[in-house]
């Protein structure tokens, strides 16, 4: 089934994604369209799509008008439809493809001194992996003043009471969307 870009400048425009591999799941249509839906105007706003697989997140937030995205995967498959993406819009100078693992990248974005203000989180069903990720956002102030993190997850999301945030949740289904805010 192809995948497209649901809103924005590239609204229709098809995305590649490898649909005989079960390892890169891209976001649904549904869950795209709810999320930005709920975030309403992101003009302007810097996007990490961190567990980038095919970039579909990041290139729907690219065509609603973020201004830049950095997408960060640790397998070449993955980043090799990302950079497809990227290429087939035209949209190289919005983008920046980090291969890296989770942590290693966030490590150097906290060296760097770089703020988001949305972080969307979608690693591996059942995995986890999104608990350390969360702690390094929150412990080392990775978020600007009105950020937000969005984990996309089939199971329960628990969150630390001591980052004192704004919870919202989304149900589709089996999958849920847990919002974050500062």
């Amino acid at each position: 089934m192809p995948m497209r870009v649901i809103a924005g400048i590239y609204r229709h425009r098809k995305l590649e994604y490898p649909e005989n591999n079960p390892s890169i799941r891209p976001t649904k249509d549904r869950i795209r369209e709810a999320f930005f839906s709920s975030l309403g105007d992101i003009e302007g706003k810097t996007f990490l799509d961190l567990y980038a697989g095919c970039g579909s997140m990041g290139i729907e937030a690219i065509s609603r008008g973020a201004s830049k995205v950095i997408f960060v995967d640790y397998d070449n498959e993955p980043l090799k439809y990302v950079r497809k993406n990227i290429a087939s819009l035209n949209i190289e100078d919005k983008c920046e493809v980090i291969k890296s693992l989770d942590l290693e990248a966030l490590k150097t974005f906290i060296y760097q001194n770089r703020k988001f203000d949305i972080v969307y989180l979608d690693p591996p069903y059942d995995s986890g992996l999104y608990d350390e990720a969360l702690r390094y956002i929150f412990e080392n102030d990775l978020l600007s003043d009105c950020g937000i993190v969005a984990i996309e997850s089939n199971r329960k999301i628990e969150i630390n009471p001591l980052w004192k945030v704004r919870i919202k949740e989304y149900h589709y289904g089996e999958i849920q969307v847990v919002v974050l805010r500062k």
